[in-house]
């Protein structure tokens, strides 16, 4: 059997999943913003203790990588190593807006059909957003990227397709993307570890595993740190 717990942390999200052999046997969560060191271990042990685990079932541990919220990134992915290193276990890593679609892709509750397109967006500050184009297969279409969002923006692929935005950017996004018919936006979309489960099964099968020394989180643009005003 592989047991895998699943680290989320991009997001506002904090969300720690136990699966096995693909199936999600468990998960805690809260989307709160700076919860996410104080929860993630708290949640993790009672993920394991509560299923009784002990953390040397484990077959290895898969993180969200990025792109997100730099803090969140560094959480998420240190307490995976560490408990990668402590272990002896692999390291999985999903890119997080792979996993946003395929969260979509298996959510029977939501209503998409072939020529649907999923466009999962983070919120970068200001007008700015994480983003990347997917179809319903889970395919990659348009490239993981920082997007300063206009009135043009997806105008290509708005053109001939349903495009369905979702995720904490998506919301400051639909007063400029909303006008157009072809545009639909998916409210109170909250980031999980469950939905690592499908990619984080396959990466195990596979052996696709990182170097633990080595890896570090998808930040995709430098940190820059804010100043205090002078008071």
């Amino acid at each position: 059997m592989g047991l895998i717990l699943q680290i989320e942390t991009a997001t506002t999200s904090c969300s720690v999943a136990l699966a096995a052999d693909g199936k999600v046997l468990d998960f805690k969560q809260v989307n709160e913003r700076n919860k996410h060191a104080e929860v993630i271990t708290l949640f993790t042990e009672e993920l394991i203790t509560g299923g009784n685990f002990n953390y040397r079932d484990l077959d290895a541990i898969a993180v969200s990588c990025g792109p997100g919220s730099y803090t969140g990134l560094r959480i998420g992915v240190s307490t995976a190593k560490g408990l990668c290193f402590a272990l002896d276990k692999p390291l999985i890593a999903i890119e997080t807006l792979e996993a946003m679609a395929y969260g979509i892709i298996n959510d029977n509750t939501i209503s998409i059909n072939e020529n649907t397109l999923l466009c999962p967006m983070i919120d970068a500050r200001r007008m700015e957003v994480y983003c990347a184009m997917f179809n319903i297969a889970g395919e990659k279409l348009r490239d993981t990227a920082a997007e300063i969002i206009d009135e043009n923006s997806f105008a290509d692929l708005l053109k001939d397709n349903r495009v369905l935005f979702f995720g904490d950017g998506a919301d400051k996004c639909e007063a400029i993307l909303g006008g157009n018919p072809n545009a639909s936006f998916l409210h109170n979309f909250e980031n999980s570890a469950t939905y690592l489960t499908q990619k984080a099964a396959g990466k195990f099968a596979d052996k696709d595993f990182e170097d633990v020394a080595y890896f570090e989180p998808y930040y995709l643009k430098d940190f820059i740190a804010g100043k205090k005003s002078k008071s």
